[in-house]
């Protein structure tokens, strides 16, 4: 009786594992596309404004986030790449490849908060417009680009971490190799229909009777 109603339970928690398993998957692909896709969006906005004093006047000044810091698009660039990598390799190469997407997710939302309170580019952009090296930006303000930037690298971050926890459950790329390494073996080859016009033809070149018909 209690084999009975062991394998029912046995076979719940796998229908249950692998439900998870699409699940987190899914989620997973949403998540670090779209996060990448935000990080990328973010990088290219305005992230800090300012004035510098010209001649007398003030001089607005503005920053795109990829002006401030470039990590942030490097990593969406390195976290979208290790999302496709995750379904071309197995077991600790995974392992690897999850662990590389978290920590592009990371490093996006360090970079993106550290940059939202970053000055030296709009300080760069006042030291040219007056033509003096030591100017500074005044009335410095950020813009919200910062924290979307932020916003994508989390995405990202919870995307590695799904791939770490159910990337074992997931599905691999299809190749032609074997785990080990050796080649799978080839189909043998069809063997040829002598009654096909092809065959009769290269029979007649090669001088043979292709009806199979001793010579009188």
């Amino acid at each position: 009786m209690d084999s009975v109603t062991a394998v029912p339970h046995l076979r719940s928690v796998s229908a249950a594992s692998a439900r998870a398993g699409r699940l987190s998957l899914a989620v997973a692909l949403v998540f670090g596309a779209l996060g990448a896709a935000v990080a990328l969006l973010a990088t290219r906005q305005r992230w800090s404004e300012g004035t510098a004093t010209v001649a007398g006047g003030a001089f607005p000044l503005t920053a795109k986030g990829s002006d401030v810091t470039g990590v942030p698009a490097a990593l969406a660039i390195v976290g979208l790449a290790a999302l496709v990598a995750v379904f071309a390799v197995r077991r600790a190469g995974r392992f690897a490849v999850s662990a590389l997407l978290a920590l592009s997710g990371a490093g996006i939302v360090v970079a993106a908060l550290t940059g939202a309170s970053d000055d030296s580019a709009l300080d760069e952009q006042a030291a040219k417009a007056s033509g003096d090296t030591s100017a500074t930006v005044a009335s410095f303000t950020h813009t919200a680009w910062p924290y979307v930037a932020v916003v994508g690298g989390a995405l990202i971050l919870l995307a590695g971490l799904l791939a770490l926890r159910y990337g074992r459950q997931w599905p691999a790329m299809s190749g032609r190799y074997e785990r080990d390494g050796t080649p799978r073996p080839r189909r043998p080859a069809r063997p040829a229909d002598p009654e096909r016009p092809e065959e009769i033809w290269k029979a007649l070149d090669r001088g043979e009777d292709p009806t199979g018909a001793d010579p009188a």
